[in-house]
């Protein structure tokens, strides 16, 4: 017989809190059984809830990850879902360089308004104006 699987457990595997779990439930990304009030999960929704802590670590949108793990269920879906995977982890990655982009002119001008301070300091320690 297999363990059933729990929102706890989950939780605990994936480091997740129970209300992330029951908010991707209450969106449909994951579908337990229940048994009176305990939610009881599938190998299958294990599997999606990993997909999902994934892609959300990567900084994929939840509606990002729905598209990824429906086309899994479709009709080689295999195929289509690493296709649409790899077109969102180029997505994100144009992103994120962007953003190194824009941080690294941030730290270049800090670095020269903070040269300037400092010059101007020592300027100002050089005429005795203390």
């Amino acid at each position: 017989m297999l363990k059933e699987i729990t929102t706890a457990d989950l939780a605990r595997e994936f480091d997740l809190t129970t209300r992330a779990i029951r908010h991707y439930e209450s969106m449909g990304l994951i579908a337990p059984s229940r048994r009176g009030r305990t939610r009881i999960f599938s190998q299958r929704d294990r599997v999606r809830l990993g997909l999902i802590a994934r892609g959300r670590r990567l900084g994929l949108a939840l509606e990002e990850i729905r598209e990824i793990i429906d086309l899994y269920d479709a009709e080689r879906g295999e195929e289509r879902q690493i296709l649409l995977l790899l077109g969102k982890l180029r997505a994100r990655r144009a992103r994120l360089q962007e953003q190194v982009r824009e941080l690294t002119a941030i730290l270049d001008e800090l670095d020269a308004v903070e040269e300037s301070c400092i010059q101007t300091l020592t300027d100002l320690s050089k005429g005795g104006n203390h």
